[in-house]
């Protein structure tokens, strides 16, 4: 079960005492829904009240997608995408089937040379886009779309599967067109609170993924105290001048995790001239470059480190004939070696003036995914509360969207 600690914040149970009350309040609104935005809370209980038979019906078409295609692409941006893309790195290792994400930038290079290694490749297609109309995915879907018709003439459509609108928008209105199976945006969640919905489990099922072990794991949290406490201790050290929270993990299997957290966050906290800014970094590699910084740089802010407690791989360091100053470690494993490496950054940084906030998963596995899915999307709800803003919207890329549109347009 997910644990979160916070006894190297710097901070005491007298020095919380004003802000976990405003935490409290704060998710008494997230579950009275009487907050602003509270139109787009369906994630809150999808745990426990997910379609059941839309359920089954992701599982056959996840079959159907492996028993035809060698390479599933995944054409979407921002919720679209990295919840997905962050569950399949997590799982790592589990999968026979390659899932290949698209639409997430403006590259011809990227574009291109994916469309040459597919080329010879049975393929599936999933775009997810809720209008069909965000610049991203939709350019991209352009190309894939021409590539599945040459490719499979008029059976491309059984190929190409669409998670979209129920009811309106220019993808749903192609996928009624041309046939495309169709799976639900569900109007009353958003995209970066999307991962548990049609937009993340068909990818992931696709993957190898066990679906009902990842709706265990957020099942598992859903009450889970740690949720109020993060929320609290993170405002309460941004009002003591730590702005920026840096997530750090040191496995690299979670940094497409740390991407999806850093837009889960940032989406929902940074507007209205305030939030705290997410960061990320993979350690110990970062700390060969970024660490210094943490170390000496500017007292800014605060880590919060996902540890994972137990590895399947239990490797040992071997012996060697050769003198590397390193035979104090020979007969160790890999796994207490990085968490010496864990402890002794935790003391430095602390020591430096670099709060540290802790949040422990037992393993790498489908229940645990679940439950930091879940832990982080409540968390950023009632901590957006906190600040007074509304944690569902996005204002501000709509502002960039406007202008980018404009300029294209001239």
């Amino acid at each position: 079960m997910l644990k979160f600690s916070y006894g190297n914040s710097g901070l005491s149970e007298s020095n919380l005492e004003i802000t976990r009350q405003i935490a409290k309040k704060a998710e008494e609104k997230l579950v009275k829904r009487n907050g602003e935005g509270s139109e787009f809370l369906g994630w809150l209980d999808l745990p426990t009240d997910y379609n059941k038979k839309e359920f089954e019906d992701i599982l056959n078409t996840a079959e159907k997608i492996k028993s035809e295609s060698e390479v599933l692409l995944v054409c979407g941006i921002g919720g679209s995408y990295l919840g997905a893309r962050a569950g399949i790195e997590f799982l790592n290792g589990t999968f026979d089937r390659q899932v290949l994400f698209v639409g997430n930038s403006i590259s011809a290079d990227y574009l291109n040379d994916l469309i040459e290694y597919v080329k010879d490749k049975e393929v599936s297609l999933n775009v997810i886009s809720k209008s069909g109309t965000t610049l991203e995915p939709a350019l991209a879907f352009r190309f894939l779309r021409q590539m599945m018709e040459e490719k499979y003439g008029d059976k491309a459509g059984d190929r190409i599967y669409a998670t979209t609108d129920a009811k309106k928008g220019v993808l749903k209105k192609l996928a009624e067109e041309k046939g495309y199976k169709t799976f639900i945006v569900p109007d009353d969640i958003g995209g970066r609170y999307s991962v548990l919905t049609p937009v993340g489990l068909l990818p992931l099922a696709v993957a190898g993924a066990d679906l009902y072990k990842l709706m265990q794991g957020a099942r598992n949290v859903m009450s889970n105290s740690g949720i109020l406490e993060y929320a609290c201790v993170r405002n309460k050290l941004a009002e003591g001048h730590k702005p920026i929270e840096v997530l750090v993990a040191f496995e690299p299997y979670l940094q497409m995790f740390t991407e999806w957290w850093k837009q889960l966050f940032g989406e929902s906290e940074g507007k209205d001239g305030k939030g705290i800014f997410p960061a990320s970094m993979i350690f110990s590699t970062d700390l060969h470059s970024l660490g210094q910084y943490m170390q000496d740089g500017r007292r800014l802010m605060f880590e919060t480190v996902i540890k994972v407690t137990n590895s399947h791989n239990k490797t040992e360091v071997p012996h060697s004939n050769i003198d590397d100053s390193l035979g104090f470690l020979e007969g160790k494993t890999i796994d207490l070696v990085q968490e010496g490496a864990r402890m002794g950054t935790e003391k430095a940084h602390v020591d430096g003036g670099v709060p540290n906030l802790l949040i422990e998963i037992d393993e790498r596995n489908e229940e645990t995914l679940g439950e930091l899915i879940y832990f982080f999307e409540k968390a950023c709800a009632i901590s957006g509360y906190m600040m007074g803003v509304n944690p569902f919207n996005q204002p501000g890329v709509e502002e960039y969207k406007r202008e980018m549109f404009e300029i294209l347009r001239r």
